[in-house]
């Protein structure tokens, strides 16, 4: 394939809606809007994307940081899809307000925004036989809100939440002979389920789910562990 064949193709998928590929806090992984903890989070996540989504996997890591009703999260991942295009890597941070709930109500509302941004590159062959590479840039803004419930038990808490959201993604790309951005605003809902023991160790799972439109529902599930250095949430 050519440049210029290739640089078109690129175009042509990004004004038709690229952008419904690559859902998530980070590409490949759910929007986690489950409330404000108590102090620093660590946590590692493993994404299973559907096949509107781009499928393949992904793993990520993120740190929240908890102060008061204010929660700040940081996130990196790298995510695989299926097919012929290449792993990339993201990074991304939200920002929580927790406007209800306090240490002795168990349902917590918490308002969110954030931002995710990825790039990946392609190698392009060129005539006579040379290469050159071309990437695309992506773009992701969530804003939301999310309902949590903490069930204590004896042993470990147990917490689902559920957080929909507006969802504006932007897709750029650049290839040889000009450049184009296509963006989207669609209606996105993620939730799970959270459980939390005594020592600090957590367990999660999570779901999300994109509306994009023509009968195109991204989707991802995700499996997850957590370390919180301070007890309590």
């Amino acid at each position: 394939m050519t440049r210029f064949t290739r640089g078109t193709a690129l175009f042509g998928l990004s004004l038709l809606g690229l952008t419904t590929r690559l859902e998530g806090q980070v590409f490949g992984l759910p929007v986690r809007n489950a409330g404000v903890p108590t102090g620093l989070t660590l946590a590692a996540d493993f994404g299973f994307p559907n096949g509107e989504a781009g499928k393949g996997w992904a793993v990520g890591a993120s740190g929240t940081l908890g102060l008061g009703p204010l929660g700040v999260t940081g996130s990196v991942a790298r995510w695989d899809p299926r097919g012929d295009a290449n792993s990339f890597s993201s990074l991304g941070a939200t920002v929580n307000l927790k406007i209800f709930g306090g240490p002795l109500i168990p349902l917590s509302v918490t308002a969110q925004g954030g931002f995710a941004y990825g790039r990946q590159e392609f190698e392009v062959t060129t005539a006579p036989g040379g290469t050159t590479t071309e990437h695309e840039t992506f773009w992701r803004l969530p804003l939301g809100v999310g309902f949590a419930l903490t069930i204590p038990n004896p042993v470990l808490a147990i917490k689902p939440w559920v957080a929909p959201r507006i969802d504006v993604a932007t897709t750029g790309v650049d290839f040889v002979g000009g450049s184009g951005t296509s963006t989207e605003t669609n209606f996105g809902v993620s939730g799970g389920i959270d459980l939390s023991f005594l020592s600090g160790l957590g367990i999660r799972a999570m779901y999300d789910r994109v509306w994009a439109g023509d009968g195109v529902n991204p989707g991802i599930l995700s499996l997850g562990v957590s370390w919180g250095l301070t007890v309590g949430r």
